[in-house]
């Protein structure tokens, strides 16, 4: 059956190039699958003809992006756009009404915070992903955190920082150092820093403050790094994420040969059976859609931490889910339209 689909991507996010990537290839993937596709940039929108809605949605390829190493400069975007502060651009809402299904292709800020999906529940309209509780819980990490605790899920011991506030003092001493400082509601490692020592923590904040007025201080764990997808109520095949040099951050996510992904991870049954459950435990509790991405730590003891959730994990070439899935027999243009087929019924 061919379905008008419109691919959402873009937006006011630091995450923005990572977004225009996915979108591109999601969109490309769905018309190889026979279907008509309206590639949507959710905070540009578009001007309609006097056709109207229905020419917005097409069948020929449309050209790739790809995501550049330093993150993209919003105001500059603001500015020049002229759109100001309406995060959702000319016809976002019609065109969205029109289509079948909306793929979400955002990343961060209001397509991962949950306002956008209570958005189109208000008009009614299907969309990829989580819905807006699940997406609010699992994008603000504090709450993620307290839930996860709440489920006897692990999650490194972590105190939350209020930047409108004097710096607490009390948040390294709390947590001691290494640790981890980083936006309460980011992702792609944007804003984040490793942290060894007082003066790495001055700077650190500032870094962070840059995103956001939250920002999360988390101990840090030694060990392996693990990230597990859940595909329809599936546990899918772990990947072990081991960075050539420094930390799993923004560079080393997007820039091909900075990281090697190992699928699946040379982990031991036990172990492998642990996580799988701890996911769906970690799913369930933040009350999860259709699919989703845990990142994990395995210390050196065999503990295993949950560090976060990705409710709209990347489509890139280098992104994991997509890897995760070919493991279980599922290519890059079939994952895309059964993401949508979930969505649709």
């Amino acid at each position: 059956m061919t379905l008008n689909i419109v691919v959402l991507m873009g937006g006011l996010s630091p995450e923005r190039d990572v977004s225009l990537t996915s979108g591109s290839l999601i969109a490309n993937a769905l018309i190889r699958k026979g279907h008509r596709v309206c590639l949507l940039d959710v905070y540009l929108g578009t001007q309609l003809s006097e056709k109207g809605l229905d020419e917005c949605f097409v069948t020929t390829p449309y050209p790739a992006h790809s995501v550049s190493e330093q993150v993209p400069d919003l105001e500059a975007l603001v500015r020049e756009s002229g759109n100001g502060d309406a995060k959702i651009g000319a016809n976002v809402i019609p065109l969205c009404k029109y289509a079948d299904v909306v793929f979400m292709a955002l990343h961060g800020d209001m397509g991962e915070n949950g306002q956008l999906q209570a958005t189109l529940d208000s008009f009614g309209i299907r969309y990829t992903g989580s819905g807006y509780v699940g997406s609010l819980l699992a994008m603000d990490k504090d709450l993620a955190k307290k839930m996860l605790v709440g489920a006897g899920v692990p999650t490194p011991d972590w105190v939350l920082v209020d930047l409108a506030q004097k710096l607490p003092d009390q948040a390294p001493a709390h947590i001691g150092y290494p640790c981890v400082v980083k936006p309460c509601s980011g992702g792609s490692s944007v804003g984040v820093s490793m942290v060894d020592d007082a003066a790495q923590f001055a700077d650190a904040m500032h870094a962070a403050a840059k995103y956001e007025r939250y920002v999360l201080v988390e101990k840090k764990i030694l060990g392996r790094e693990l990230t597990v997808g859940i595909l329809a109520g599936e546990v899918l095949p772990a990947i072990e994420i081991i960075p050539t040099e420094g930390f799993y951050d923004y560079t080393n996510k997007y820039q091909g040969g900075k990281t090697l992904e190992i699928c699946p991870a040379p982990i031991d049954e036990q172990t492998r059976v642990q996580v799988g459950e701890l996911t769906l435990k970690a799913f369930d509790a933040l009350r999860l859609g259709e699919y989703a991405r845990f990142d994990w730590m395995l210390d050196f003891d065999g503990g295993l931490w949950c560090l976060e959730a990705n409710t709209l994990p990347g489509m890139t070439p280098t992104s994991l889910l997509p890897q995760m899935a070919a493991k279980i027999g599922l290519d890059y243009d079939s994952l895309c339209e059964k993401l949508v087929e979930l969505a649709h019924k």
